[in-house]
Formats: structure tokens, sequence, C-alpha cells
């Protein structure tokens, strides 16, 4: 790739090199005309053609066609030199024409319009599709200053954008050169799946003094100091235990298809639907899950598998066709079809209404929206800048962190020092904060945590927290949902931590742990009044 972009430098260095050696021959025959002329015209005391100014004026008013008339050529080399004047001021006014028109339909207006906005919040997109037209229409919501970059051509069968755009076909470099460090700095994003490994736009983004958003379905959540991972089905997952948390009445929750998406949907399930110490959840998952559990091969400690239990939640994964399992279905609480194929989970949808007697809700996974449905995944919920760039998800991330290296006597990491492992787990801590408001509120309606619902949910944990009691269960709520990340993640109880064997002191039933270790859990509940202070 190196290889391919110094040889494509030297091209353009050569070919360069080549107008510039054009346009010098040009201006030399030029001049050479206009001496013909002058010394030709100037000895003739006929001629009004007496300096190398009036010489230069007739070629003007010549090569011009406006042809004034008040400076001729009398003598026959100046007839000559006229005579090529006439001819050449034909080509000048078609190849005028031709780059202004060329000036306009390229790159020339573009990037002329690009310099008239270096003030401007820039968002460059490699490409246009679904998802980054998607992106750009929330960044600009939320952004009225922002300015959105396509870097590509655009094609005649789109649509064009109801936000302040240009299309033009430039790599990320001559963007940020463009900008030239005036205002704030601009954003890339890489939207396509996996993009960034294989783009020739992607060679040195690291290397840029840009904030980099790239798409993909694997991988660390960061790569270097200023590319950033996210994943669309993980988006879709978060925003669904978000939109439509799980309730305490909730006992049997269904999820048809295991794919990308079936996955992501489970993942956040276990790592965030925690709301009560005595819960028995018991998830049913039709999908091939072999691969899922031979990498997730501690789950057996916290859950109980293929069997539904009365003491803790279950994980039962179904071999069977899921139409086959009539009572499973007419019994559940809640039925997700999460099919990675959009086509097929309609199909199993409207075969469901139409052939069972279902009892519980049916969320269907669309990435449109479906009046009367209960739909999630739409592209307005996952590609948003709350979504993708996380800003407000990421603060409440780092306030944990610091809240807990301030409640604990030995050293710990700073969030800029955390690997993808940690900042993950802090992350997955801000993601049940809205869990805990809903506890402590005893409020299911809450989907959303505002200013006015943390600050009462805060003042609730001051006064029940007060009650040892109250507080020993909050602490063991989070603790238990702290465990289930670490299990999910493959790690064990040692007796010192050890994050190359992972290993961790902490992890085992809340029962065993020593009053120190208890305390570090009100952490994540004191976050409250920061998130107040950060949404006020």
């Amino acid at each position: 790739m190196m290889r391919f972009v110094k040889e494509s430098g030297r091209y353009m260095k050569r070919r360069r090199n080549v107008y510039l050696y054009f346009i010098a021959a040009i201006v030399l025959i030029y001049m050479v005309l206009l001496t013909v002329l002058y010394l030709s015209e100037s000895v003739n005391s006929a001629s009004k053609i007496r300096t190398f100014g009036d010489a230069f004026w007739y070629s003007l008013v010549t090569l011009t066609t406006v042809g004034y008339g008040d400076l001729i050529p009398v003598t026959p080399l100046g007839h000559a030199v006229g005579m090529i004047f006439l001819f050449l001021s034909a080509g000048i006014m078609v190849t005028m024409l031709g780059a202004a028109v060329s000036f306009i339909t390229s790159e020339g207006m573009p990037f002329l319009m690009l310099g008239l906005r270096r003030h401007k919040n820039w968002y460059y997109f490699a490409d246009y599709g679904v998802e980054s037209n998607t992106l750009a229409a929330d960044i600009y919501k939320e952004d009225p200053n922002a300015f959105i970059i396509y870097g590509e051509r655009r094609s005649r069968q789109s649509e064009l954008p109801d936000y302040p755009c240009i299309y033009l076909s430039a790599s990320p470099d001559k963007i940020v050169a463009k900008k030239k460090g005036i205002g704030t700095r601009c954003k890339v994003f890489l939207m396509k799946e996996n993009d960034i490994g294989v783009n020739s736009r992607a060679v040195n983004l690291h290397a840029l003094p840009v904030e980099v958003y790239a798409r993909t379905t694997n991988g660390q959540d960061k790569l270097s100091g200023n590319i950033y991972f996210f994943h669309s089905y993980e988006c879709c997952a978060r925003q669904y235990w978000r939109s439509k948390p799980l309730c305490g009445h909730e006992n049997v929750i269904v999820m048809i298809g295991f794919g990308n998406y079936g996955c992501s949907i489970l993942e956040r399930a276990i790592l965030t639907n925690v709301i009560a110490a005595e819960q028995h959840v018991s998830y049913h998952i039709f999908g091939d899950a072999r691969e899922f559990l031979a990498v997730h091969y501690r789950l057996h400690e916290l859950f109980s598998l293929n069997q539904e239990s009365e003491a803790r939640d279950s994980l039962i994964f179904h071999g069977e066709v899921w139409a086959e399992n009539r009572s499973v279905l007419e019994r559940a609480d809640r039925i997700i079809i999460c099919e990675d194929d959009e086509q097929k989970g309609w199909s199993i949808f409207w075969t469901l209404n139409k052939y069972y007697r279902i009892s519980g809700r049916i969320d269907l996974r669309s990435s449109r929206k479906a009046p009367g449905i209960s739909y999630f995944g739409t592209n307005e919920d996952i590609y948003t800048s709350q979504q993708i760039i996380r800003t407000d998800l990421n603060k409440a991330a780092v306030m944990i962190n610091d809240i807990f290296r301030k409640s604990v006597s030995y050293p710990t990491l700073s969030w800029d020092e955390l690997d993808d492992l940690h900042r993950q787990s802090k992350i997955a801590a801000a993601d049940h904060l809205l869990m805990k408001a809903r506890i402590l509120l005893k409020d299911e309606t809450i989907t959303e945590l505002t200013a006015p619902v943390v600050k009462k949910a805060y003042d609730s944990y001051c006064e029940t927290g007060a009650l040892e009691e109250e507080k020993e269960r909050y602490r063991k709520l989070d603790h238990m949902r702290w465990l289930r990340f670490y299990i999910f993640y493959n790690w064990s109880y040692g007796p010192v931590r050890d994050d190359r064997a992972g290993q961790h002191p902490m992890l085992r039933p809340y029962e065993e742990l020593t009053p120190e270790q208890r305390k570090e859990r009100d952490a994540a509940w004191e976050l409250m009044e920061r998130i107040y202070d950060m949404l006020v």
C-alpha cells in the first residue's frame, strides 16, 4: 500500500511538471509574437502600434474578440501576427468556457466552497450511503455549525440532502490540509463495515490531527490515539435495551435469530439486565450458538445453561426450529425477532401473529420505521452522534473510573491508561445507570436519563442508602452486574489481580467479599450526582 501511495505521488508530480512546461511554452510563444508585432510595426510611421504596450493591448483586444479597432497592424508581418491572434481568439474563448464549466462541475468549485467554510465544523465521510446520510443529518441537527463533506462524486440518482454538504473526490489528508487549523478539527467517518482495512483513503489516518470513527464487525473499541471503532450491531443492541428495558414482571424472553444482531442483543442483556438480587429471567435463544458458547465458556458459573432455574437467570439455547416450540413462544413475556436477514424477520413476525396465540410483546428489528409495530434498530436510532461518537456515554464512563480511583486506597489507572477491556467495563457500568434509576425510583416507565430523573434517583439513593439493609442490596446488585461482565470475558477468581491471566480477587459471591471490597460498589451508585451535574 505504501509503495502504491509513493508511486501515485511520483506520477502526480510528473504530470504537474508536464503542465508547467506546457504553460511555459505558451507564454514564451506569446512573448515572441508580441515582440515580432512590436518590432515590425514600430518602424512604420503609418502604424499606431508604437510601443510594446500598444502591441500587448492590441493582442488583448483581439484575443478576447472585443475588437475596438483603435489599433491595427499595417505591415505584412504585423498582419501575419494579427491573423495568428485572430485564429487563437476562438480557441481561447472555447478553452476559457470549457475551463469555467470544468471548474464548476469538477473539484474546483467544491474546493472553493470548502475554503470559504474553514470556520465551520467539518465532518468528512469517505462514502455516501444510507448510513452516512442518516448520521450526517443527525450531526447537523445537533450541530448547526456543521459542514458535511462526502469524499466521492454525487450520483445523479441520489437526492440532495437537507443539510449543507459538498461532494468532493478527495482523500482525508487533502481535506485536513485545506482546513489549515482554522476553527475546530474535522472528524472522519468510515461507514462501510471493516472499511479501514481496505479503503485506500484510510492510509495514514492515524497520523492526521483528526478523530476517526470506523465501522467494524470485530476488533477493539479503539485502535490508536485518534481511531475509534463502532459496531452497528452493538449500537442496535444498546439502543434496544435502552428504549425497551427489562421489566420486573418479565421472566421468559425469547430471541429468534442468533446472528450478529442476536449475539449483540444477548450480550447487552447479560451485561445490563440486572434489576433484582432474586431475579430469574429465562432467555430462550433460537439459532446456532455453538461459537458463542465456545467463546464464552464460563457462563455456566453465573447462569443456568439449557435448563430454567428459579434461583438465577437461565440461558436456554434451542437447536430445533423456533416454530416447533409453541409452548415457549406462547408463554413468553417478550419475543425479540433479531434475524440478520430483515425480510426473514418480517416473515417470522407475520407468521407469529397469524398462527400463534402470543400473550407477550413482539419486538421486531427493522431498519425502517413501521407504524403500529413494536420495532427497533432503525437507521435513525443506530446511526446517531450519541451512538457513534458516544460523547455522553464516554463522559459517564470516565466519571465512573475517576470515582472508583478515589474510593480505593491502592493505585489505579486513569481513563487514558486503561486497555479496551477495562474501558468496556466502565462503559457497561454507564449503560446500567438507566436500570439504577428505575430501581431507585421504582418506576419502570423511565427510558431516558434526564436531569430531573437523575436528581430524583440520587436523592432516593441518599435517603434509602442510609439504611444498611438497602445499601447492601444496592452493593449486591452492582456486584452481580460487575461479575457478569468479567465472567462474560472469561475471567476467574485469583487471590491477587492478574490482568494477563484474567484473574481477580473479587470474582466470587458477594457474601465472601471483605467490607472494603463491598464498599467499592458504592461508586457506581454515587455517580448519579455527577451525571446530574453533567446534564444540567
